[in-house]
């Protein structure tokens, strides 16, 4: 952490039980400095509002003022790891850390997906789960 203060403000919280989780807008006072790492603001929203595990918490959408000193974004915090897995996006889970980015080339994946066009009929379904068995190994 940086010797300069930074003040976090929670404003619109709401308290999402479809989705399990708490939303709400972060705004983040930082005078005297650039911007705040989402690593450190995780920690200190984990701090604020009691929350174990800091995987569980999901920020994004941050936009600096003109001017500088102030921040503003968006914070999810989830009541579980199996609810952010269902309900966050998969580049959001791989940002995070949640989930492990898979490499596969441009050139593979345009491959498949013409394999795929190929196919109709009941063995579509067939072919769509052995061409995924396929790509997992």
């Amino acid at each position: 952490m940086s010797a300069q203060p930074v003040t976090i403000r929670t404003r619109k919280f709401i308290r999402n039980p479809i989705m399990s989780r708490k939303q709400f807008i972060v705004d983040i006072i930082h005078p005297g400095r650039a911007n705040v790492s989402k690593s450190e603001l995780r920690e200190m929203i984990a701090k604020s509002h009691k929350v174990s595990d800091v995987q569980l918490i999901s920020m994004f959408g941050f936009r600096n003022k003109f001017g500088g000193g102030k921040s503003t974004g968006f914070c999810l915090i989830y009541d579980s790891l199996e609810k952010l897995q269902q309900f966050e996006p998969k580049y959001r889970l791989i940002r995070n850390g949640v989930v492990e980015k898979k490499e596969s080339s441009r050139k593979q994946i345009k491959e498949a997906k013409n394999r795929k066009k190929k196919i109709r009929g009941t063995g579509r379904r067939i072919a769509n789960h052995k061409a995924k068995k396929a790509n997992k190994d």
